[in-house]
């Protein structure tokens, strides 16, 4: 039976929950999978990259540097991996918050406000100029594959449930199927600690019961 999720998206998953949650031991094996599977050093570069902006620097330049120690221990050993093609320079008088107010606002399918950007102005700029005007404007990896990642990452962090939910509609509304949604959390049971396929498979279930309910709002 073919996966709904082919394998280079099943690779991306273990290594952007396994990098939210620290665990070196098996990052290291799930970055070696990655490599295997055919992500290019820089299409995973850049997952590891993106995370900083959902569970930190600590946690993202670990896993960066666990990843460098495992390109280089295969380059010592004879392994040649793909580098892959590096980002693209933004054209000149590249406008960060204008392109990631577009960008966030194509993402999500509406423009995104409320209370809480009301409250804190700052972290509305900070979102939309840095995490969708700069980071997610870099053409190593297209919105869906972010967003599989950012579903992997909030999926192990504990207390990001509706954010988490929020992400699932996201990813949904770049490509991704609720089968495939599925799958991830399938993927999720077979190469993570239980807990986070368990996390992912409770808001997946809420998030999929509400769906149905939001459609028939939006006919009324």
């Amino acid at each position: 039976m073919q996966h709904a999720l082919h394998q280079r998206q099943q690779a991306m998953i273990p290594i952007a929950a396994l990098s939210a949650r620290g665990e070196m031991e098996k990052l290291t094996l799930a970055l070696n999978d990655g490599l295997d599977a055919g992500l290019t050093v820089n299409e995973i570069k850049e997952i590891l990259i993106q995370l900083y902006a959902y569970c930190g620097f600590p946690r993202s330049l670990n896993a960066l540097g666990c990843f460098m120690t495992v390109v280089n221990t295969r380059k010592a050993g004879g392994i040649d991996d793909n580098e892959g093609p590096v980002a693209n320079r933004p054209p000149v008088g590249w406008d960060s918050l204008t392109a990631g107010t577009l960008t966030q606002t194509a993402l999500v399918g509406k423009p995104v406000s409320g209370a809480l950007f009301d409250f804190a102005p700052a972290i509305d700029v900070y979102l939309k100029a840095h995490l969708f005007g700069d980071i997610f404007q870099r053409d190593v990896l297209d919105w869906s594959a972010r967003e599989l990642a950012t579903v992997s990452a909030l999926a192990a962090i504990p207390g990001a449930e509706s954010q988490l939910k929020s992400h699932y509609a996201i990813a949904m509304n770049n490509g991704l199927t609720a089968e495939q949604l599925h799958a991830f959390v399938a993927v999720l049971a077979a190469k993570c600690p239980g807990e986070i396929a368990a996390n992912a498979q409770a808001v997946l279930a809420l998030f999929l019961d509400e769906i149905p309910q939001q459609s028939a709002a939006t006919e009324q």
